[in-house]
């Protein structure tokens, strides 16, 4: 492999397909770039129900939205891939090596092509890895793919960058559910497809009817995503506080979920995306993760809730002890005393 650190590339593509929370978490190396070549133009291939992310993200000049609907006709997607691997990238940093990304890579006559060691296979495509990257928190894990640039992680935190207009609209979206402007708010999410991955719906409503005991002034604003709403419906219902509860009619845009968040003193959740979106803009979170591995940002602010399994982490979609006890031996009572610690 040739050494990279003296590169100084005019025009930089970054690869990170989904989901919305890894895309949130490939944040912090986009800003990485943007310190190490402030000249260089920074754009970003991902799917389009991600590329709100990036809205706003001053070291961003383009983002190239893959429109799944779009690109069924193969010879349309061979076309887009060739249009963006062919548009003059001196680098590109692919964090992900999925087919779609591999076909970018491929057309592309980038000098340096950079991933996370390849498989043998796919070696040929890559200019550039890693030797090795310390395992740790997703982002860090990330960021580490760029150390053949010079480049280290030093505790940057996801970002995302949240606009006057969208604070105004989080703050209107609030009133019209009856929140005043300086009524504290805690966003809650109950929502995961894992089921190894999602604490039950009563433990979240009992922890609401428990919170809203000790501290009576509070809001709960429930979140989900399209085909979740079910999820939130039965957390209000067993929150035995439904008037504390607050959500909307349908799903919101991740920029309106971002601004809410940031209005929030506290986030509650599920390990998913929006746990992501409290890190990135600011405000404080307690999860409950389940059978997913340590993706907690290394801060007192963000903390995990574990009930100490010796099988948990084991990062499976399936529960081979059949009793979820990473998840319901996590009880609402424990996780209040961590929430009265915050709130």
């Amino acid at each position: 492999m040739k050494d990279i650190s003296s590169l100084n590339p005019k025009k930089i593509l970054v690869c990170q397909l989904r989901q919305i929370g890894d895309v949130v978490l490939a944040t912090p190396s986009v800003s990485l770039l943007h310190k190490r070549f402030p000249n260089a133009e920074i754009h970003i291939l991902t799917e389009e129900k991600c590329t709100q992310v990036f809205d706003n993200n001053p070291a961003v000049g383009h983002v190239w939205a893959i429109k799944k609907n779009e690109l069924r006709n193969p010879l349309k997607a061979l076309a887009f891939y060739w249009k963006v691997g062919r548009s003059g990238y001196d680098l590109i940093v692919d964090f992900q090596q999925l087919p779609r990304c591999r076909w970018v890579v491929m057309f592309s006559d980038a000098l340096v092509k950079l991933a996370e060691m390849p498989p043998w296979y796919n070696r040929w495509l890559y200019t550039n890895w890693p030797e090795s990257i310390p395992d740790g928190y997703a982002a860090m894990y990330k960021a580490g793919v760029l150390k053949p640039l010079g480049i280290d992680w030093n505790y940057e935190r996801p970002k995302l960058f949240v606009s006057d207009e969208e604070r105004a609209e989080a703050k209107s979206c609030l009133e019209s559910l009856g929140v005043g402007e300086n009524e504290p708010l805690i966003t809650i999410d109950a929502s995961h497809r894992r089921y190894t991955r999602k604490w039950p719906e009563e433990y979240y409503g009992k922890l609401i009817g428990l919170t809203a005991k000790e501290r009576p002034n509070f809001k709960f604003f429930l979140l989900y995503g399209p085909g979740e709403k079910d999820v939130a419906l039965k957390v209000r219902d067993e929150s035995g506080v439904p008037d504390k509860c607050v959500m909307l009619e349908k799903p919101g845009s991740l920029r309106l979920m971002a601004a809410l968040i940031e209005r929030a003193v506290l986030h509650i959740g599920n390990c998913s995306a929006p746990r992501h979106f409290a890190v990135a803009v600011g405000t404080q979170s307690i999860v409950m993760p389940g059978s997913s591995g340590s993706w907690v940002f290394p801060s007192p602010e963000h903390e995990e809730v574990v009930a100490g399994m010796d099988c948990a982490p084991c990062g499976k979609e399936r529960c081979e002890r059949g009793d979820l006890a990473c998840l319901t031996k996590v009880l609402p009572e424990d996780v209040l005393l961590r929430v009265l610690d915050r709130v």
